[in-house]
């Protein structure tokens, strides 16, 4: 690896205190009972069972938690089961957007309450607002609480970006730290990194190598699921200055990136290879989703084992 490259590596993802959110971060399931009932024991048992895999970060209640279909007292018993289980060995972050900007405030008071560690907050979605509208609502979020925030930047879903030149003015409130990035634009990326100190966070996991040799800190990762420890050893990896191992694992991880992201929605398959694993009990998911096919796990299992996470 270049000594430029290295260097970036080490100062950026290696410095102490540069990753508010831990390293590798995983957007948790919702696990349910057969009934469609929150599974708090399933809860608990699938947070130890990440952390002890390699995740010290882990993120609650977002979409992947199923947060559409979750009632605000369902988010918390969650959030305070996951807080509970785990301590302080992760950082516990939690989902509280939505297209509401009070809600979403109130949302963030009541995770600070429960015991949250920091926030994730989403663009708000549909309404598709303005850039200023986005400043302020994200400002208006961040000032609700004392928690650090990490942004969400997912405009496939929510049906517009974060401008860069919007992410640079948010960087200048105390509490925004860190973003969260499925924007799939590693330039625009790369430059909001270069201008401000925010902590940049792979929220796709098909370019978490991508992002971290751009200067990304860690992750927020769905196929963390299954493969917290690999991805663990990438960023390890990247800290030490070797690319070619990092490289190594990105593509062993491959056929798992597309057999949980690539097949199907993210937390219907994450489910089902948690399932897989026996680490929940069943991968029933709340309406309008539907569990994945017997179909889908057969094809799931096989890539699961490509990727040597059978």
């Amino acid at each position: 690896m270049p000594d430029e490259l290295f260097t970036l590596a080490a100062a950026t993802s290696g410095a102490p205190g540069a990753a508010p959110f831990g390293r590798v971060s995983v957007a948790m399931v919702t696990p349910f009972l057969d009934d469609g009932g929150l599974d708090l024991e399933g809860t608990s048992a699938l947070a130890e069972k990440l952390v002890a895999d390699g995740a010290d970060g882990l993120v609650v209640a977002g979409t992947t938690g199923e947060s559409p279909t979750t009632s605000d007292a369902e988010k918390d018993l969650v959030l305070r089961a996951v807080v509970e289980a785990v301590g302080s060995r992760a950082r516990v972050v939690a989902g509280v957007g939505t297209y509401d900007t009070r809600h979403t405030s109130e949302l963030a008071q009541a995770a600070q309450k429960a015991g949250a560690q920091g926030l994730l907050v989403v663009s708000p979605y549909y309404s598709r607002p303005p850039q200023e509208a986005l400043y302020q609502h994200f400002v208006a979020v961040a000032s609700a609480t004392d928690l650090p925030v990490m942004l969400y930047d997912i405009p496939v879903r929510t049906g517009v970006p974060i401008a860069t030149e919007t992410l640079v003015r948010l960087a200048e409130h105390d509490r925004i730290v860190a973003v969260k990035d499925a924007k799939g634009d590693v330039f625009a990326s790369s430059e909001v990194m270069a201008r401000t100190g925010l902590a940049y966070y792979s929220g796709d996991d098909a370019l978490n190598l991508a992002l971290l040799t751009h200067g990304a800190v860690g992750m927020v990762s769905v196929v963390g699921h299954v493969a917290a420890a690999e991805y663990a050893h990438m960023v390890r990896a990247l800290d030490s200055g070797d690319l070619v191992r990092a490289l190594q694992l990105h593509r062993r991880l491959i056929p798992a990136v597309r057999g949980i992201m690539g097949s199907g929605q993210g937390a219907t398959m994450a489910k089902a290879a948690v399932e897989l694993r026996g680490v929940i009990r069943n991968r029933t998911v709340r309406s309008p989703l539907i569990p994945a096919t017997d179909e889908q796990v057969a094809q799931l299992r096989a890539d699961l084992a490509e990727a040597g996470l059978a």
